[in-house]
């Protein structure tokens, strides 16, 4: 598996990137993978409740949605391993030590944080100063 595995290395190379684009985490009983592709979502996970998209904000609207709470993509740039230790524990310590809620999707290059948008900025502060580029 490629990817980068030593938690040291991971965090002093994360370099958070905020995206300036909102998203929503909707979930969906009665719809398929293929129906809800066609919203451009971000993330799709099936559960056993239903599917959960996260979508941008504009694509939620269609569906009227876009009320939920809204949420921003920090990804960490590192390439990090699907098999890598501890990195999702040391970010959502860190961002919890501040109170910011963090949901973590891991995909194959990167791992990806969604803050609350107005939690954002402050979250990105957080990650810049635990890779040490405060």
């Amino acid at each position: 598996m490629s990817g980068e595995t030593d938690l040291n290395v991971l965090i002093s190379h994360m370099r958070p990137m905020l995206d300036p684009e909102p998203y929503v985490f909707c979930t969906f009983a009665n719809r398929t993978l293929e129906q809800l592709a066609e919203y451009e979502p971000v993330g799709l996970f099936a559960e056993t409740e239903g599917i959960t998209a996260i979508l941008p904000v504009e694509r939620a609207r269609e569906l009227g949605l876009a009320d939920a709470e809204w949420f921003r993509r920090i990804t960490l740039t590192v390439h990090s391993s699907l098999e890598a230790v501890g990195l999702t524990a040391a970010i959502a310590a860190a961002l919890a030590e501040e109170g910011i809620p963090a949901n973590v999707v891991a995909a194959y290059f990167h791992d990806h944080v969604f803050v609350p948008a107005e939690r954002a900025e402050d979250a990105l502060e957080v990650l810049r100063a635990k890779s040490g580029i405060a």
